[in-house]
């Protein structure tokens, strides 16, 4: 499908210049869609200026603001690729990523700019551009810059590449989802309808920005109806109370992870704070404890679970409020424009009711990973995508997700793989072996336990190997303890065991 030189925020620029399309509060800035649609235009110009072209990158490391959304539009205006990083990763990290997307520009927060002049090293004639404040460079820079005129945009289709989104890897190394921009309208589609999202919709977006979860449940969606995006540059739950119980705001609209629905009834502002005007509030990333749906619930508000993935763009399943109270537990159903199966380990389909791995395919589904030939194959079947997820259904479709085949582990909304660590710590030369498991924990949901083996005649203590991994991973990847063994389970194949730590060592 081909699209000429327009965009959603262009489109509502000219049939509702006035409508609010974004209110970012670190900035204490308000953009009608004709500001905001100016602001997108000259940043697409500057871009140009410094080479950026079609299928280039463009990154930005920044907290949450509303110039993630500009260079998202500004990049698809020229036909570029955005690359949203994870602020919370260390340098080491950063440079894996980085030199892997090669992006020619990196827009960056001021607290960032130690980082950004590092991760010049790795790529080179890489352009720094400091964002934040009315005299940044950044708002110079699209001061003096012209609009580019509508004329000079690039024609798209649905199959190139919008986005880069990298997550954490199985190997270690983390992967660059590739977004296309057909992905992301069918993902509008497929929530616009069961998230009720309209132009009066008035949604507070405290997910991470350069998460799929921030731009897609319901940013990209909002913007697409012309409705309104709130954006905090960080989640505060007294704050985000108050926004959703002020009339003046008129919240509509929110989406978070469990851990913030869980701070925010936790927050002495919960019992008072008026939630009537909530029409749709979604979680996902991680399993909903019933418990806190019930707290929900018991104040008005059924919160709509769902489930996806960075690679599903991400919308797969969804649990729509007219079902959310029957249904309790439940991921929901399919979305309209996606398939599913549950499979067994042959690859065949198993009866209603029986556990196996979900698969998904459709036109909402990532072509595949950047520069990662070796897992686009492993990871999909004649084009169904293999999520690593153990699911059943049952008789009416609806699903529910029973774990993770994979040891991936959740914390905080934050996938975490056990390799990623594993391989930092085997770099401490103490250790003669080391394994990763997620064990429970009452406020991030699951927090990473550490199982080692000293080598003979060393010594290390539990806060030196914490202390290591601190240096090199974000913190929402560090062990939180550490548990020292003689010998680590291993099955026939001499490949460690984690279903056995999980049950000798997976307590809190």
């Amino acid at each position: 499908m081909s699209l000429p030189a327009y965009d959603w925020i262009a489109h509502h620029a000219r049939n509702s210049p006035g409508a609010i399309a974004a209110h970012d509060l670190g900035e204490a800035r308000k953009l009608t869609y004709l500001q905001l649609d100016a602001r997108i235009a000259r940043l697409a110009s500057w871009l140009r200026s410094q080479g950026v072209a079609r299928g280039d990158r463009a990154a930005i490391l920044a907290q949450n603001c509303t110039d993630f959304f500009e260079l998202q539009f500004a990049c698809g205006r020229l036909g570029a690729v955005f690359v949203p990083l994870n602020w919370r990763l260390t340098v080491p990290e950063l440079r894996f990523i980085v030199g892997d997307a090669a992006p020619k520009v990196l827009i960056h927060d001021p607290e960032f700019s130690e980082t950004a002049i590092a991760l010049t090293a790795t790529v080179a004639g890489l352009t720094l551009l400091e964002r934040r404040g009315p005299h940044s460079p950044y708002e110079v820079a699209l001061g003096a810059a012209p609009p580019l005129p509508s004329e000079a945009c690039a024609r798209i289709s649905h199959d190139d590449v919008s986005t880069i989104m990298y997550t954490s890897g199985t190997t270690g190394r983390p992967k660059g989802a590739m977004i296309t921009h057909g992905m992301t309208f069918w993902n509008v589609v497929n929530l616009g309808g069961p998230a009720e999202i309209s132009y009066a919709s008035v949604f507070l977006c405290v997910l991470p920005l350069f998460h799929t979860g921030g731009l897609n449940c319901y940013s990209n969606p909002v913007f697409h109806a012309g409705g309104t995006v709130i954006v905090p540059r960080v989640f505060e739950p007294g704050e985000a109370l108050a926004l959703i119980h002020d009339p003046q705001v008129g919240l509509t609209h929110f989406f978070g992870v469990p851990a913030h629905y869980q701070f925010m009834c936790q927050h002495e502002r919960f019992a008072r704070a008026d939630l009537s005007r909530i029409k749709v509030a979604g979680v996902g990333g991680a399993p909903m404890p019933v418990p806190l749906l019930e707290i929900w619930l018991a104040r008005g508000v059924a919160l709509n679970q769902g489930y996806g993935m960075t690679e599903t763009s991400p919308a797969v399943l969804v649990l729509d409020r007219r079902d959310a109270a029957r249904k309790i537990g439940s991921a929901g159903q399919r979305v309209l424009h996606t398939e599913v199966r549950i499979v067994d380990e042959t690859g065949l389909d198993v009866p209603v009711g029986e556990m196996g791995e979900l698969w998904v395919r459709g036109p909402n589904i990532t072509p595949g990973y950047w520069n990662r030939p070796d897992a686009n194959i492993s990871s999909f079947t004649d084009g169904w995508l293999h999520t690593g997820d153990a699911a059943r259904v049952d008789e009416e479709g609806f699903y529910y997700i029973v774990d993770r085949t994979k040891d991936m582990y959740i914390s905080g909304g934050e996938n975490v793989y056990p390799a990623e660590v594993e391989s930092v710590l085997y770099q401490l030369p103490e250790l003669a072996e080391a394994a990763i498991i997620g064990v429970a924990d009452e406020r991030w949901g699951e927090v990473g336990k550490a199982i080692v083996v000293l080598k003979p005649g060393c010594s290390l203590s539990a806060e030196q190997i914490i202390d290591h991994c601190r240096d090199n991973l974000a913190r929402f990847k560090l062990p939180r303890s550490v548990q020292f063994v003689e010998a680590l389970p291993r099955n026939a194949t001499g490949k460690v065991h984690k279903p056995t730590l999980r049950q000798q060592y997976g307590k809190a």
